[in-house]
C-alpha cells in the first residue's frame, strides 16, 4: 500500500538515494520543520524523498527497525516503507510507524510540537492516546547514542 502511495508522489519530489544521501536530507527535513532530528532511525536508509508541493515524505529502510528510547522507556517500530504528509511542527498520516503500549502495538499517527508547551513534542496513535515528552530526548545525538548502545556488542562482554 505505501508503495503505491510513494510511487503517486515522486513527480516532482527531491529524492536521495543510498544511506548518505537519504540520512541527510531527512535531518535536513526535520530541521526546516522544526522537528527534533533524532525521530527515524537514520541507518540502512534506501532512500528519502520529499515532495515540496504537496508536502509528502517517505524513508525508504532496507530492514524493518525496532528502536528503545531509553530515557522514556518507549519502543517504536518502524516499517521498511515510513510516510507522511509534513508542516511545519507537524508529521501527520504517519504510516509505518508503532509505539508498543502495554503488550499492545499501536500506529503512531501523528507528531508535533505544541509551540504553546515549550520543549514538548506530542505523539498521538490511531486509537486516540496521546502522549507528550521533552522534545530533547529524541534530539540527534541523544537518540543515536542510544541507539549505538542498544546495538554494540561490545559491551557484552563474556570475557
Amino acid at each position: 500500500m505505501a508503495a503505491k502511495i510513494i510511487e503517486s508522489h515522486r513527480v516532482g519530489a527531491e529524492i536521495a538515494n543510498g544511506d548518505e544521501a537519504a540520512k541527510k536530507k531527512s535531518i535536513e527535513l526535520l530541521s526546516e520543520l522544526g522537528l527534533p532530528k533524532g525521530l527515524f532511525p537514520l541507518d540502512d536508509m534506501e532512500e528519502f524523498g520529499y515532495n515540496r508541493a504537496n508536502g509528502f515524505m517517505w524513508i525508504l529502510h532496507r530492514k524493518k527497525k525496532e528502536h528503545t528510547f531509553m530515557k522514556i522507556k518507549q519502543t517504536v517500530s518502524y516499517a521498511t516503507e515510513v510516510t507522511a504528509f509534513v508542516e511545519k511542527g507537524k508529521l501527520k498520516k504517519i504510516a509505518g510507524v508503532k509505539t508498543k503500549e502495554l503488550m499492545l502495538w499501536l500506529s503512531v499517527v501523528e507528531v508535533y510540537v505544541d509551540e504553546s508547551s515549550a520543549g514538548k513534542i506530542t505523539f498521538k496513535t490511531g486509537t486516540g492516546l496521546s502522549d507528550s515528552f521533552d522534545a530533547s530526548v529524541f534530539e540527534l545525538g541523544i537518540a543515536s547514542q542510544l541507539h549505538k548502545l542498544q546495538t554494540s556488542h561490545s559491551y557484552f562482554s563474556t570475557g
